[in-house]
């Protein structure tokens, strides 16, 4: 899953969340160093991204992509997912999507010195060009895509794959909603496990 679907899983604890955010940046055991909500945060994550990557719901939408994306595909659903997510916002939360991102930049700001130093580079860009709220809407992912086609060198072509989200749009939006349900689940127990 992509930022905004790790954020949401994380519940109501500030110090989870800011974990399950920036855990891409902390390898191995490296997040042994972090106060306790942070570890219990990134644990999360990987539980998340294990259970994501297991899922037969999720290959199948790799699958869609992996002919023509190779191994970028699943990073690409992870994305896609994130639109649909915040595309479908209301259904998950009764806090309105502006407002909760609102809220977690605030609060990455308040803990900005517990950041890595790549995740404190990146902070700026992400809330000048409100990327969580941008997720909404195919414009704003097709942004995603570009930065991040940018970023492989334009080796990946994943900006091209707003195509295959044009075109199989219904079926992505299934695959997510069936997917996301189970992965909630699975992360309040995980959440629960980790206390």
């Amino acid at each position: 899953m992509n930022f905004l679907a790790h954020i949401y899983l994380s519940g109501e604890d500030e110090m989870v969340t800011i974990g399950n955010f920036m855990a891409d940046g902390i390898r191995g055991k490296q997040y042994k160093k972090y106060p306790e909500r942070i570890q219990k945060g990134i644990l999360l994550h990987r539980a998340i991204d294990t259970y994501t990557d297991a899922h037969n719901t999720v290959r199948k939408s790799t699958k869609r992509l992996h002919k023509k994306y190779s191994h970028y595909s699943g990073i690409i659903v992870d994305i896609l997912y994130d639109h649909f997510l915040a595309k479908n916002w209301n259904n998950y939360s009764s806090i309105p999507l502006a407002e909760y991102v609102d809220n977690f930049y605030d609060s990455l700001e308040d803990n900005f010195e517990l950041l890595p130093l790549r995740i404190q580079k990146m902070l700026p860009y992400m809330i000048a060009d409100n990327w969580l709220l941008s997720y909404a809407s195919i414009d704003g992912i097709a942004k995603v895509l570009e930065g991040m086609n940018r970023r492989t060198q334009n080796r990946s072509k994943m900006n091209k794959a707003i195509n295959e989200l044009r075109t199989f749009y219904d079926e992505f939006e299934d695959e997510f909603t069936s997917f996301f349900e189970d992965l909630i689940n699975f992360s309040k127990r995980k959440l629960i496990e980790l206390s």
